[in-house]
């Protein structure tokens, strides 16, 4: 198990796979490493289940890191094709968050629930000691719908077209930029590709893009490309399908500041956290739909490659293993302690 982020694969075969309690036959997609839903069958209706880490990072501002978290939490359910419907949401939180700040977090999770008709059916709010942040709590996203609309995200077939929306690297671009402001001008970037950069924030959410997507044709996989990006996510889907991927690296969409803020930290864009980027296999007949909807909605997408017979991720007609460690987080906890002794000195 590496040291931050994600647990590997064999962790996951070795110690969580054997330890999933009863065996029900209403488990229509059981837990898989690499795959971001689960699904119940409910009488007539599949009832798809995501939880994750409530992430909340108070220097983005309160509203920003709530939209965020929100956005994190809904976002693994999107990509099964039902639209999320409920969420049940547990705030661990430190002692020094204050009421106003509590109430812009409530508040702004309302708000976005309800632009997307999510109920918050349940939860748990508290101050703890020992709790910090960004985590701090978890919550559990439901997505229910029919059986017939669900995106399965192992249902990839041999020569479907593979769609990359927003590129690499969004989520770590956004996020380091904003946090490391101060450090990334005064190292003589120039402001308009920090502003870019910075801009990388709002496109950090799938949901639109897997909503879009499923509705506009036979998409037939889908998966959002958080720890170890790009690379990562699109060997993820090609292992939960049995097949391989094949994608031309130029293709993929990079945007605006992406390639800059990354070599200032240091990380390769291909295998960052990339929260907001959507990756689709699409029947070959359909792509073109898909596109052109995506399109519309002003939501940058490629078709980058194609599924083929085999196994794993080719780039450029190399092969390309699982990145197995995102760098995100290293240089999250390199560039805070440069930031906090430079604030220290001052």
């Amino acid at each position: 198990m590496s040291e931050l982020g994600k647990i590997d694969r064999a962790f996951f075969d070795e110690y969580v796979y054997p330890n999933l309690g009863a065996d029900r036959d209403d488990v229509r997609l059981p837990p898989q490493h690499g795959v971001d839903f689960g699904v119940v069958d409910v009488g007539d209706r599949a009832v798809a289940l995501a939880t994750d880490p409530v992430f909340v990072m108070p220097s983005l501002g309160f509203e920003r890191a709530a939209w965020f978290a929100f956005h994190i939490l809904v976002s693994d359910v999107a990509v099964s094709g039902l639209p999320p419907t409920h969420l049940a949401v547990d705030f661990n939180l430190p002692p020094e968050i204050t009421d106003a700040q509590l109430r812009t977090l409530l508040e702004t999770f309302d708000a976005e629930a309800r632009k997307l008709d999510v109920s918050i059916v349940t939860g748990h709010t508290a101050r703890y000691a020992g709790c910090n942040y960004p985590m701090v709590g978890g919550a559990t996203s439901v997505a229910v719908g029919d059986p017939v609309d669900l995106v399965r995200p192992d249902g990839a077939r041999v020569g479907d077209t593979v769609v990359v929306t927003k590129g690499p690297a969004v989520e770590a671009t956004g996020l380091l930029s904003l946090q490391f402001d101060p450090l990334m001008r005064e190292s003589g970037l120039d402001d308009a590709t920090v502003d870019a950069a910075q801009d990388r924030f709002d496109d950090m959410s799938p949901v639109r893009d897997a909503m879009v997507a499923a509705a506009a044709g036979d998409v037939t996989a889908m998966h959002d490309a958080t720890e170890c990006g790009v690379y990562g996510g699109l060997y993820e889907l090609a292992r939960a399908a049995g097949v391989g991927i094949d994608v031309d690296r130029d293709s993929v969409p990079v945007l605006p500041g992406v390639r800059e803020a990354c070599e200032f930290f240091g990380i390769d864009p291909w295998h960052a956290i990339s929260e907001g980027t959507l990756l689709v296999t699409v029947a070959p007949d359909e792509a073109d739909a898909v596109l052109g909807a995506l399109d519309r909605e002003g939501i940058p997408a490629a078709a980058v490659g194609e599924v083929v017979e085999g196994s794993g991720l080719r780039v450029d007609g190399e092969e390309v293993p699982h990145p197995e460690v995102d760098p995100f987080w290293g240089a999250f906890e390199e560039y805070m302690a440069e930031l906090q002794a430079r604030e220290g000195e001052e």
